[in-house]
């Protein structure tokens, strides 16, 4: 399979050679009638139209070419920004035509040193050639073979570039790419944050904070009917110490939800056991990980594992849960999350936003599954690299 490689690269650079007085022809016969044309700004859009457009035909053989004998992959009908239209299409044919022409010369000088190393090697078996003029030619055939392969491998790096700037993503683009992304992620992350204190906020406010006060005025009733009605403030007080726990048990809820203390102390496998425990759906998971994670893949597995869980109990009509994570052995931890729900989740909506925008900071992907009638199923992969 290699030597099957190496053979069509080395077929392909050769096809290149043979391409490249084509489209320098090209250039020439018909850039030389039209260079009046380009010269003039009122013409030269026209003229370069029309010039771009038999460039953009020869430049498809070369991407033909690369697909067939190299098996780069381009994206269909993808022009980067940094192309340039049609210039960039003549640009292209003129800097593909010159350094297939060069490698063209470099391989017709390993050709003639092949044939001088032939002639060489016949004269050490007649005789005719001494140790000194053997060492000779040895030292200077090895340093100009050595130079030719160096300028054979740059023209052809020069020529998978220049191929992956016309048909696909430059550097420059996958670096504005990136950019975005970046951008992105971080305006979903600041968003996903907002929505998580708002929510913090909301059960403090509605839930600890009502039953505080609650159990404050449990106790003051109580104190009040000490005197007079010590049964009555006795059935208070035990109001009150309910009231009490419940709150309590609130608080712990809300304190897990913000971040839980036993990823700290105990693991992710320990953190989602509790998960179990305090879902309302039976909930089965599955923990097949190898080696120790990064913190920031944990937190964000452990909360993926809370959102996708809580909205399969409040939304979804699920009769139970299964979780699965997996990984890593040198690859990505992966987490799956399944119910037996109704389906129809909304990629859209806040939470899955949130769990997408906290994935996306950190490279990780996020595909939802969910038909209407089920079952949801929510596939994480997250890179521990």
């Amino acid at each position: 399979m290699v030597r099957r490689s190496v053979v069509r690269r080395s077929v392909g650079v050769l096809a290149g050679c043979l391409t490249a007085p084509v489209g320098l022809l090209y250039l020439l016969l018909a850039g030389l009638p039209l260079g009046a044309f380009l010269l003039w700004p009122r013409t030269r859009p026209h003229a370069l139209r029309i010039l771009g457009s038999g460039a953009r035909r020869l430049a498809e053989v070369e991407r033909g070419q690369r697909t067939h004998f190299f098996g780069d992959r381009f994206p269909e009908a993808y022009e980067s920004r940094d192309a340039g239209g049609d210039a960039g299409a003549v640009r292209y044919l003129a800097l593909r035509s010159f350094s297939g022409l060069v490698c063209g010369v470099v391989l017709a000088l390993l050709g003639f040193g092949l044939a001088l190393g032939g002639l060489l090697a016949g004269g050490v078996v007649r005789g005719t050639t001494g140790p000194v003029e053997l060492l000779t030619q040895l030292l200077l055939g090895g340093v100009l073979l050595f130079l030719a392969l160096q300028g054979l491998f740059a023209l052809t790096a020069l020529d998978t570039r220049l191929a992956r700037e016309r048909f696909g993503p430059s550097e420059r683009e996958l670096l504005r790419r990136r950019i975005d992304e970046l951008s992105v992620s971080r305006a979903a992350v600041v968003r996903a944050v907002d929505v998580e204190r708002r929510r913090i906020e909301r059960d403090l406010h509605d839930g600890v904070q009502q039953r505080l006060v609650a159990l404050g005025m449990l106790i003051g009733r109580a104190r009040r009917s000490g005197g007079r009605d010590p049964e009555r403030a006795a059935a208070l007080l035990g109001q009150a110490h309910r009231e009490a726990q419940e709150a309590v048990a609130e608080l712990r809820e809300v304190t897990w939800r913000v971040y839980p203390s036993a990823l700290d102390s105990l693991g992710l496998e320990e953190a989602l056991g509790g998960v179990a425990q305090r879902c309302a759906l039976p909930l089965r998971i599955v923990y097949e990980v190898t080696g120790p994670l990064p913190r920031p893949v944990e937190t964000a597995a452990y909360f993926v594992v809370c959102e996708a869980v809580t909205n399969a109990a409040k939304h979804s009509s699920a009769s139970a849960v299964s979780v699965r994570v997996a990984g890593p052995s040198g690859g990505p931890l992966s987490v799956r999350i399944e119910d037996d729900g109704r389906g129809g989740a909304d990629p859209a909506g806040s939470g899955l936003t949130g769990l997408r925008g906290r994935i996306a900071a950190l490279d990780g992907v996020l595909r939802i599954d969910s038909p209407l009638g089920g079952p949801t199923t929510i596939v994480v992969e997250l890179p521990c690299v």
